[in-house]
């Protein structure tokens, strides 16, 4: 049986995008996003907590992130998880996790993802952002007409 490996989270970017660049035309964005919970503890004291999400965007969703995401908007990202692996400056073997986002979702208002003044006019997407267009779904077919009397168009209802 096949597993299944999706993330949605909901959560304010802690810095700006990070870009690079590739020689053969692929671009990747990676930031981190705060997700927060608040929870009354055993003692009745109110807790918060959050966790910090390496996000990486490719190719369009990347381009896009750069354009309009700004440290502290509010985003919606789905995705799944990645584990990586490397090797720090001492040799240490390190491992992480990261989110690679398929498609994401810019929320709050027009003038907390448009970063500053200049941008206002830009035509800022408010509406979810993914990584290929979705078809529309199939239209249904429209109903026959009631057949009328004589081929006359009367209306018989007492209302």
């Amino acid at each position: 049986m096949a597993g299944v490996n999706k993330v949605i989270l909901v959560g304010h970017l802690g810095s700006d995008p990070e870009m690079k660049y590739f020689d053969g035309g692929s671009v990747v964005a990676k930031f981190n996003i705060a997700t927060s919970e608040a929870y009354n503890d055993k003692n009745g004291q109110r807790v918060e907590q959050t966790e910090w999400h390496k996000i990486e965007l490719w190719d369009n969703l990347a381009k896009i992130a750069e354009q309009y995401l700004k440290k502290g908007n509010q985003v919606y990202v789905e995705g799944r998880i990645r584990t990586e692996t490397w090797q720090d400056k001492e040799g240490v073997q390190r491992s992480g996790i990261k989110i690679r986002a398929n498609s994401m979702t810019l929320l709050g208002s027009r003038q907390s993802n448009s970063g500053n003044a200049d941008n206002e006019g830009s035509g800022n997407p408010s509406a979810a952002v993914a990584a290929a267009p979705r078809p529309a779904p199939p239209r249904a077919p429209e109903p026959a007409p009631f057949p009328t009397e004589g081929g006359a168009d009367t209306d018989d209802l007492p209302f």
